[in-house]
């Protein structure tokens, strides 16, 4: 800490150094003013909103992905009930590629450029069903009489995970790599009718 802390003040002391001595520090605080705290501040005051905030990327990519999952991932459906006394029911939904990959606990891929990017190669999956049962006919708040259908898959996938640095040492890390997810497809499936009593 006390290194990092050394590191610090040394570049804030040069970086202070060749500002006053390069002789346009007028000139360069006068360009900061009026070129963009001024020209934001008339641009907020024109428009009635507030000045230029820059964001970054990231939280953007952040709001897309929680979306994304939200729409495709996040919602339980509540299916017509099955003709038949002993019509069969068995999972059909298996999970997608898509949602594997984003169930993954690291997904590897991104990291710092130039100084440790991480990537997946060669990706192979595997789904397999461990659960498919359905419960008895009850009530649920907000959807009446329906059988809860359990769906359970064992995700498994296998691929080349490369670490890869150019700077300060330049380095390429390969390891074949393999991950278990599980993931859960409970629907509800509406009952035709309530069961009749014993």
């Amino acid at each position: 800490m006390v290194d990092l802390l050394k590191r610090a003040t040394l570049l804030a002391a040069i970086c202070l150094a060749t500002f006053s001595n390069s002789g346009c520090v007028f000139w360069n605080l006068k360009l900061f003013w009026d070129g963009l705290v001024v020209t934001s501040f008339n641009y907020a005051k024109f428009w009635g909103t507030t000045p230029v905030i820059p964001v970054s990327p990231y939280y953007s990519q952040k709001i897309e992905d929680a979306y994304h999952e939200e729409e495709r991932y996040g919602k339980v459906p509540v299916l017509d009930p099955v003709e038949g006394e002993n019509a069969p029911l068995f999972c059909l939904d298996s999970p997608s590629p898509d949602e594997i990959i984003r169930t993954l606990p690291d997904r590897g891929d991104g990291g710092l450029a130039f100084f440790a990017e991480t990537n997946m190669n060669n990706v192979r999956m595997t789904v397999e069903t461990i659960v498919d049962r359905v419960d008895e006919c009850r009530f649920y708040p907000m959807v009446g009489p329906a059988k809860m259908h359990h769906c359970h898959y064992k995700c498994t996938v296998y691929y080349d995970k490369t670490i890869r640095s150019w700077w300060p040492v330049p380095f390429t890390h390969t390891d074949q790599t393999e991950e278990v997810v599980y993931i859960d497809h409970d629907h509800l499936i509406r009952c035709a009718g309530l069961p009749a009593p014993n």
